[in-house]
């Protein structure tokens, strides 16, 4: 599957929600072109989904379109020292994990499984950057539909 970045597209400001100072992660999902193959969007802005403090990302399931979020992938946003190894693993983390959602994978109970829900940046830094055994399989047949 090859790799291309689009240019920018511009932030929703419709889907901003002041009282939380946070965007509604959906109403990006919603400005993603629908093209062959799977697309990801990649934002700075804090993102929620109602119902929660925050997400660091979302996908429809099935859906081939998901976003992520680098905000609370920052180790700076946490106090911390700037670590670039670190964030970029998160970012992989939920990129894979997004677009995992996006063929139509759904959670996976394995905390190290990156299909892992991740309540807290102290799970997406406990689980890999790959899918466990099952849900590699699972994401094979799933892809091989998404190509034919």
């Amino acid at each position: 599957m090859d790799v291309v970045v689009e240019k920018p597209l511009p932030i929703p400001v419709h889907a901003y929600v002041k009282q939380r100072g946070q965007y509604l992660s959906t109403e990006f999902l919603a400005l993603l072109p629908h093209k062959p193959g799977l697309v990801l969007g990649v934002t700075e802005v804090d993102l929620f989904v109602p119902g929660l403090n925050f997400v660091f990302g979302e996908a429809f399931l099935g859906g081939k379109v998901g976003v992520i979020s680098l905000r609370r992938l920052r180790p700076e946003f946490y106090g911390e020292q700037p670590n670039t190894q670190l964030f970029h693993l998160r970012a992989l983390k939920e990129a894979v994990h997004e677009l995992g959602h996006a063929i139509g994978l759904h959670h996976c109970p394995d905390p190290k499984c990156v299909m892992h829900f991740s309540n807290s940046i102290v799970d997406t830094d406990h689980k890999e950057p790959d899918f466990c055994e099952k849900c590699s399989a699972l994401a094979t047949t799933l892809i091989r539909r998404l190509m034919d």
